[in-house]
């Protein structure tokens, strides 16, 4: 390596260590410390897109690491800093900077487990702590044991709906841009990105032909057996995601309800529909009649997408995950009202933990005995693990984020 090419690189480490320094205070107590770090990189408008790309790169993998990143007020340590640099992803930004700082460090292993003892021959004792909190092991005993714990400290892919029956206008497009990807065998409207892209940046986002979502977000509606036609109520529609993939399920005979309380999100889910072209999605505040279908996607600690929100290890905890079961309790009863005899009640989260799922259906069930669990109407992703009552998808089986579902249907 030049020994100008090595002075940017330590530059470089330098300037993350300052920037980790206004983060690091937050790391335990701020759910949007990912908010709080881009707007850190908005204050160096120096910083060119190679350059934000690798400090995000750097922050991502320090977060999902924490337990074995030491600092000292706030400032990584030596060693610890080349330990953030070799656990990165090798990409055109970060390989000169894993070059200059850990060029007798070994190659980055594949498995949690042998990186921990790459780490500790290093010198890092704490890579003997588990990356995942330890409360969690109760909830998911699971996901600390292989494959599960390897995936979920793993980055997660980019995953794409399409809107379109035309894919071979967006492969042409994606072809153009040297892009390459992956379509789901079991859910042909979901691709994978093979390479890092930014897809709203294509003709193919801005006439609504492909979404942003993941296929596991795409599987909870998938296996609902959802009928041209049908009336739905997404009742926490959030920026609307799955509402645009009701919409097209149910087709232009049918309708579909968007309500949620958040109005920054119902603002987003307009622009995302009215880019869509879809004329069959109507937002509401105060939703008042029966449905056909109501979705529940409801808010919750988002264990399944730690690997895409690394930061929401350490800022949860059981007492977190107390308050969203209240929460989730009253959501689930209040919208199931709206379902009308012989409907269906999809509940949802994209949660790992057992408190959040299986356990908040079980309460419900118990105090709505008009209500009862049927199967899954179609099995899109075999292999989920039934939860009883539902079933859970975990993101090492196909490279997802996390989901628990069930199909609840009234008397």
């Amino acid at each position: 390596m030049s020994t100008v090419t090595s002075s940017v690189a330590f530059r470089q480490a330098a300037t993350f260590n300052r920037l980790w320094e206004q983060i690091d205070p937050y790391v335990t107590t701020d759910q949007a410390l990912t908010a709080r770090f881009e707007g850190l990189l908005r204050q160096h408008r120096q910083f060119g897109s190679r350059d934000r790309r690798l400090y995000r790169e750097l922050f991502y993998t320090t977060v999902r690491y924490w337990p074995w990143i030491t600092t000292q007020s706030g400032v990584l340590s030596e060693l610890s800093l080349k330990l953030v640099v070799w656990l990165c992803a090798s990409t055109a930004a970060s390989s000169p900077l894993k070059s200059a700082l850990t060029p007798d460090w070994p190659e980055l292993p594949q498995s949690v487990a042998a990186r921990a003892a790459a780490a500790v021959a290093q010198g890092v004792k704490s890579a003997t702590e588990p990356p995942l909190p330890a409360w969690f092991r109760a909830e998911c005993p699971e996901s600390f044991e292989p494959p599960l714990y390897d995936v979920l400290n793993q980055r997660s892919p980019l995953w794409l709906r399409l809107q379109t029956e035309d894919t071979h206008r967006v492969a042409e497009e994606f072809s153009e841009r040297g892009w390459s990807w992956t379509v789901s065998t079991q859910l042909p409207s979901a691709w994978k990105m093979l390479v890092e892209a930014d897809v709203t940046t294509t003709d193919a986002y801005q006439n609504g032909m492909i979404e942003i979502q993941d296929l596991g977000s795409q599987w909870v509606l998938a296996e609902v057996g959802i009928q041209p036609g049908e009336h739905w109520l997404d009742a926490c529609a959030g920026a609307g995601g799955k509402t645009l993939q009701l919409a097209r399920l149910v087709g232009p005979r049918g309708t579909v309800v968007a309500h949620d309380i958040r109005s920054k999100a119902l603002d987003e889910l307009r622009e995302r529909s009215s880019r869509a072209r879809l004329t069959n999605v109507r937002v509401s505040a105060k939703p008042g009649e029966s449905f056909d279908g109501v979705l529940v996607d409801t808010p919750c600690s988002g264990s399944g997408t730690w690997r895409r929100s690394p930061h929401l290890k350490w800022s949860t905890s059981r007492v977190t995950l107390a308050t969203m079961n209240r929460f989730q309790d009253q959501i689930l009863a209040r919208y199931a009202t709206f379902v009308r005899p012989g409907g269906r009640l999809v509940y949802a989260t994209c949660s790992l933990a057992s408190s959040e799922n299986e356990v908040v259906v079980r309460r419900f069930l118990d105090q709505h005995p008009d209500f009862e669990e049927i199967a899954p109407p179609q099995i899109v992703l075999a292999g989920a693990r039934e939860s009883s009552p539902g079933r859970t998808l975990l993101p090492s089986l196909f490279d997802t984020d996390g989901f628990y579902t069930v199909v609840l249907q009234r008397r």
